[in-house]
């Protein structure tokens, strides 16, 4: 039994014609669409590429971007293959491309519903990306001297005052490492000369932070060394006090930023796979309806459509029986008497010399 038949009549079968070529035309807008926002990911993750490590996390945006082109292809073809079909004779030149066309834009559209489903995925992806390219950056902050290096001051400065965030997870993270270059250093100075000794590592540790992680709408002149210490300040307590210095980290404000965005992304994914599954139903209609107008040879009459012409079980069974006996198909018969290969060859011979009659096999 054909799930979901409808009639149409031929007045029925040519609006349904015109309405998907209007459709299939707008969906190229949309494959525009999701190319645009697969290009503006990428664009947005390579803005703050120095602060990432290298990983999957240009899976989503290359995913958008494929299937943004594949979907301007296929819905061009669908628009002029609708535009065809409202004529009957037009339609028997795509007779035999319109299923395999079904097929594939079935596979698209998943596509499509995957890619959706990515942007809600990417988040621990992103998130451990970004944790370790932060954790390099503020590491390698003081050396401004060492090419490849020098700009990770620049970039890791202006991406705490952009984004209103110190440090990798907090402010601390500052306190366990060097960031302040040894050029700067006064060695003749007892101070430094004590705080080197007495790290393990010989590393220049301090309580204090760099200048972009300082909040400028605090009515306080910014507090960035001598954090921890009440008696550098006055009347100032750092466990009860606001601090005037950004408070969340990098890595939950970049995250934060880009959640957002593929969440919006996400959201006009999901928009535009619902828009597609709907004009691939209304093809799959248009298809059965003038296949059936063909086989019934009158081309003013009323024909079904449907979109499986078996119920779902018997379509499974039918299309795993497929696939089973593709494997088989090119096997040799092992039956009894038909293991030699060549025995339904039929020899010719060329040459001479003379056969009998009696000799040849009946």
């Amino acid at each position: 039994m054909a799930v979901l038949r409808v009639k149409f009549t031929k007045t029925k079968r040519d609006k349904l014609a015109q309405i998907l070529w209007i459709l299939n035309w707008v969906s190229v807008v949309s494959g525009v669409i999701l190319f645009s926002l697969g290009l503006f990911l990428k664009i947005e993750i390579k803005k703050r590429n120095e602060v990432m490590a290298k990983g999957d996390i240009n899976s989503v945006p290359n995913m958008l971007i494929s299937v943004g082109v594949i979907a301007c292809i296929i819905n061009f073809l669908g628009g002029k293959i609708c535009y065809d079909c409202s004529d009957a004779n037009k339609f028997s030149r795509w007779k035999l491309v319109m299923l395999p066309y079904i097929v594939c834009t079935f596979c698209f559209t998943f596509c499509i519903l995957v890619g959706a489903l990515m942007c809600y995925t990417m988040r621990n992806e992103l998130e451990e990306s970004l944790y370790l390219g932060l954790r390099d950056a503020i590491k390698f902050y003081k050396d401004t001297d060492i090419p490849g290096r020098c700009f990770l001051k620049k970039t890791v400065d202006m991406l705490q005052i952009g984004f209103r965030c110190c440090g990798n997870n907090g402010f601390r993270d500052w306190f366990e490492i060097q960031w302040v270059s040894a050029r700067y250093l006064n060695m003749a100075s007892k101070e430094v000369l004590d705080r080197l000794k007495s790290n393990v590592d010989g590393k220049f540790l301090v309580d204090g932070v760099p200048f972009s992680c300082c909040n400028p709408s605090s009515p306080r002149p910014c507090i960035q060394y001598q954090l921890t210490n009440n008696s550098a300040h006055y009347n100032y307590d750092f466990l009860t006090e606001e601090l005037n210095i950004w408070m969340k980290g990098c890595r939950e404000a970049l995250l934060d930023y880009y959640t957002a965005i593929m969440r919006s992304i996400g959201i006009t994914a999901l928009l535009i796979w619902l828009f597609e599954l709907s004009v691939l139903i209304g093809v799959r209609y248009l298809q059965t309806a003038m296949k059936n107008v063909l086989l019934l040879g009158d081309l003013e009459g009323e024909s079904d459509g449907w979109l499986l012409e078996n119920s779902f079980v018997e379509t499974a069974k039918y299309n795993i029986s497929i696939i089973k006996n593709l494997g088989t198909a090119n096997q040799i018969s092992t039956v009894s008497g038909m293991n030699d290969p060549n025995i339904d060859v039929q020899n010719t011979n060329c040459g001479k010399t003379s056969v009998t009659t009696k000799s040849i096999p009946a």
